[in-house]
C-alpha cells in the first residue's frame, strides 16, 4: 500500500545519492521544513553513512537502495506517492569514472527506470544532478547553458548528456516537468577526501606534500555547498527554472597551483607542493560557468572562497 499524504506532510520528496556530499546536504536542508517528508536512498558506492542525519526526525526515512536496480527503486517509488524526486545518485570522481566506465554507463539504467516510475506514480517534477563535464573541453568561456556546445567525450560526461536528453524527451512525451542542474566543483565539510579542496586541506593541515597533476595551470571555479543547496531548494520552493537547465557553481576561476598556495597560506602549512605527471584524460584546462541563472535562484551574494575555506577549516578541526 502506498504511503498516504494524510500524515500532514505537504511534500513527499525522494533524494537518491543521499549519502554523498551534495545529496546529504540537500536532505539536511529539506528535513528542516517540517512540511516535507523526505525519503533518502543510497547504496554507499561512493557515499558514506557518516553523511546522513545523525538523528531520525519524523519526516525522514533512509533506505539502502541501488537505483540502477529496477526492482529496488521500483519498490521504493511505488511505496510512496512522491511529489518530487531529486535524482543525484551517480558514480563520481574523475579517476573512479575513468577506471570503471561500465559502472558509469550503468547509471543510464537508473535514470530510465526512475523516469518511467515518475510517470507511472504521478511525480510532479524531477530535479537532476548533471555536471559541468557535459561541456567537455569547452569552446566558450564562461560556459552558458544554451550557447556553449556540449563536447562530451568521457563516459561520465556522455551519461550525463544522455540523461539530460531523457529528461527533455519524457517532458515532451509525458509532460513530466524537470530541472537540470549542471553542477560545477562544489566543496564543503562533507566532501570526500579524494576531491581537490579537501585533499589539499588534509595535506596542508598535516604538513604533508600537496600533489598537483601537471603544471597546475588548469583552472576551476569552487562553489561552497551552502550556495548549491540554497539555489537548488529555491528552485523547488519558488518554482524556478521549470523545464530548464541551470549551471550551479561559482564564476571566480582559480588555478590548481594558486589554490594549493592559497590553502597552504590559510593553514600556515609547511607542505611542499609536488607536481605529478599530467592526467592523460579527464583534467580539463578550464572550467567556468555563466551563473546569471544561479544568481537568480540563489537571490543573495555567493560565498567567497576565503569565507568558504575558513568555514571548512573550522569544520575539519572540530
Amino acid at each position: 500500500m502506498s504511503q498516504s499524504h494524510s500524515a500532514g506532510f505537504k511534500k513527499f520528496i525522494l533524494v537518491t545519492g543521499a549519502a554523498g556530499q551534495v545529496g546529504s546536504c540537500l536532505v539536511d536542508k529539506l528535513i528542516e521544513n517540517e512540511e516535507n517528508f523526505v525519503v533518502a536512498v543510497d547504496n554507499y558506492l561512493t557515499g558514506t553513512k557518516e553523511n546522513l542525519p545523525k538523528n531520525s526526525p519524523v519526516n525522514y526515512k533512509f533506505i539502502v537502495c541501488d537505483v540502477n536496480d529496477k526492482k529496488q527503486i521500483s519498490a521504493v517509488m511505488t511505496s510512496f506517492l512522491f511529489d518530487y524526486v531529486f535524482h543525484y545518485a551517480a558514480v563520481v570522481g574523475v579517476k573512479r569514472t575513468i577506471d570503471n566506465p561500465l559502472w558509469v554507463l550503468n547509471d543510464i539504467n537508473g535514470i530510465e527506470a526512475i523516469l518511467k516510475l515518475c510517470v507511472s506514480t504521478g511525480v510532479k517534477r524531477i530535479f537532476f544532478s548533471s555536471s559541468s563535464e557535459v561541456y567537455g573541453e569547452p569552446f566558450e568561456h564562461p560556459q552558458n547553458e544554451h550557447t556553449t556546445p556540449l563536447n562530451s567525450r568521457l563516459p561520465y560526461a556522455i551519461v550525463k548528456n544522455v540523461a539530460e536528453a531523457y529528461l527533455r524527451s519524457y517532458h515532451k512525451e509525458y509532460g513530466l516537468d524537470y530541472t537540470i542542474f549542471r553542477f560545477f566543483n562544489t566543496y564543503g565539510p562533507k566532501q570526500s577526501k579524494d576531491f581537490v579542496v579537501k585533499k589539499f586541506l588534509n595535506a596542508a593541515l598535516n604538513n604533508e606534500p600537496i600533489t598537483i597533476f601537471g603544471d597546475g595551470s588548469q583552472s576551476r571555479t569552487l562553489c561552497y555547498i551552502a550556495d548549491n543547496i540554497d539555489a537548488t531548494t529555491n528552485c523547488l520552493y519558488k518554482d524556478l527554472f521549470v523545464n530548464e537547465t541551470i549551471n550551479i557553481g561559482n564564476s571566480n576561476e582559480i588555478s590548481m597551483l594558486e589554490l594549493a598556495k592559497f590553502i597552504r597560506q590559510k593553514t600556515n602549512s609547511k607542505s611542499e607542493i609536488i607536481h605529478l605527471p599530467a592526467l592523460e584524460e579527464g583534467d580539463m584546462t578550464r572550467r567556468c560557468p555563466d551563473i546569471a541563472n544561479m544568481k537568480t535562484a540563489l537571490d543573495r551574494e555567493l560565498t567567497d572562497l576565503e569565507t568558504g575555506i575558513d568555514s571548512l577549516i573550522r569544520a575539519m578541526k572540530s
